[in-house]
């Protein structure tokens, strides 16, 4: 190769030869100019494209290559100074072998992992504006022992938050305050017998917290429009448990008729729904639908937290229970409080009441509507043969692949530095569903400056047409 780049970086002079395709013969080469002293460390490397176009190869060849190398411990990458070689890739001595290395753990340079919002947006001010508030009005007893089922400030403010917002029916008798979802989970597993239906697909760590409790786990399918809930009656289950307004990880919305069903199914069974409202407040292309606990409060435990409106460091979650169920699940939680912070429910009663919860779910609506957006439009110009499916929802998206790429997309994406999470994990064991290969990406994550370069690294990670 010969002639200046013409976007930065060191000129090369590199023979592909040998065996292999124009990666592996790429490589190659440059780790022998490496080891050989032609390419000291610290040396920045030329740019994709204006090697591709030098060499006469493909842009997405010469960063598979080097994000191998990065792996491999070569080169190093940060993003907006470029690719360089490693200051340890020193060169041999004459007669010396290089002693085998441990390959380099690949460094997260773009996070798009799901379930997560974007933490630099956390509404730092109007926070501690309202704590500065509920401090100042919080009552003496506020700071003795606390009550196992919340502060009565929050569950008052809950009580019309969801009514408004979500169409919940509760009083604040009815509310459970915990420190997320998990936890909540936990405490009605030890109201619950039995076995559980769950969907299909859904975060194996809800799993694990179910069968640790002893609860046997039945999957039900899902598609387009939620999980097939008509297939209840056939699971002997007396508990469902699922994500109505935007089914995790694959994305649809449980269909009007499926809600009825499941409802109709409960009523006629003594069975119990557990609603999981993970991120009903963002929903995109039309309003958000109402919570189904609105259709039977007696039958439907309803879940909700701060993990993705606000942030899930501050260990905020409800529960709104059947008025059969609250004295269980306060025994089962303990006689005062040790698991929520009762100045963070003083200020989040306040955070609520004063408007500024609604203010932070607009304008953060609007930013992940942006963001998910710039999803759909990045993959149909960089890589229209993938699709993205599920409502417009939500901080997470499925993108499908062919059959049989995953594994090998999500190795890609590792080395170019892209975290990211498959389908197959979120998959029950024991589901008769076909498995799909896809990745969930989490478009909340990155900050808002990070993801127009997180998005083009993914595609590059993504396969070919066929």
């Amino acid at each position: 190769m010969s002639g200046p780049s013409a976007e930065g970086g060191s000129d090369l002079h590199l023979e592909l030869t040998g065996d292999g395709g124009a990666r592996v013969r790429l490589m190659r080469a440059l780790r022998e100019a490496i080891r050989s002293g032609r390419l000291a460390p610290g040396t920045r490397l030329p740019p994709y494209r204006a090697l591709a176009l030098d060499l006469g190869i493909a842009r997405n060849t010469v960063a598979a290559a080097y994000a191998e190398l990065v792996e491999e411990g070569w080169l190093t990458s940060r993003q907006g100074s470029g690719t360089h070689v490693a200051q340890r890739a020193t060169p041999l001595e004459p007669g010396r072998r290089r002693s085998p290395e441990r390959p380099s753990r690949p460094r997260v340079v773009h996070d798009l992992m799901p379930s997560s919002p974007d933490a630099s947006a956390f509404p730092r001010s109007a926070w501690l504006a309202s704590a500065r508030r509920a401090m100042t009005a919080a009552p003496s007893d506020a700071f003795g022992v606390g009550d196992p089922r919340g502060r009565p400030e929050l569950r008052r403010a809950l009580v019309d938050y969801l009514a408004r917002t979500r169409g919940v029916r509760t009083t604040a008798e009815h509310i459970v305050i915990c420190s997320g979802y998990a936890h909540g989970l936990r405490l009605m597993c030890q109201v619950l017998r039995g076995s559980i239906a769950v969907e299909a697909y859904g975060l194996d760590f809800h799993r694990s917290i179910l069968a640790e409790a002893g609860l046997t786990t039945v999957p039900l399918t899902v598609d387009a429009h939620g999980a097939r809930v008509e297939d209840l009656p056939a699971t002997g289950a007396k508990a469902v448990l699922l994500t109505p307004a935007h089914q995790f990880p694959i994305g649809g919305a449980l269909h009007p008729r499926r809600r009825a069903a499941v409802v109709d199914w409960a009523r006629a069974t003594g069975g119990l729904l557990l609603e999981d409202d993970y991120d009903g407040e963002f929903r995109y292309d039309r309003e958000p639908v109402g919570a189904v606990q609105s259709l039977d409060p007696d039958r439907v435990v309803y879940f909700g937290s701060t993990s993705k409106s606000l942030s899930p460091a501050l260990r905020l979650g409800w529960m709104v229970l059947p008025g059969h169920l609250v004295d269980d699940v306060v025994a089962a939680k303990g006689p005062r409080e040790l698991s929520v912070s009762v100045t963070d429910q003083l200020t989040l009663a306040d955070f609520i009441t004063t408007g500024a919860y609604d203010r932070q779910l607009r304008r953060m609506r609007a930013v992940y509507r942006r963001r998910r957006d710039l999803l759909t439009a990045t993959l149909a110009q960089r890589a229209p043969h993938i699709t993205v499916s599920g409502i417009a929802a939500g901080l997470h998206a499925v993108i499908d692949l062919p059959p049989g790429t995953e594994q090998a997309t999500l190795r890609a994406a590792r080395r170019l530095g892209v975290a990211l999470d498959g389908l197959a994990p979120y998959r029950h064991p024991d589901s008769t569903m076909p498995p799909r290969d896809g990745l969930v990406i989490g478009y909340g994550t990155p900050p808002e400056h990070a993801i127009t370069a997180a998005l083009h690294a993914l595609c590059l990670a993504l396969p070919d047409p066929p």
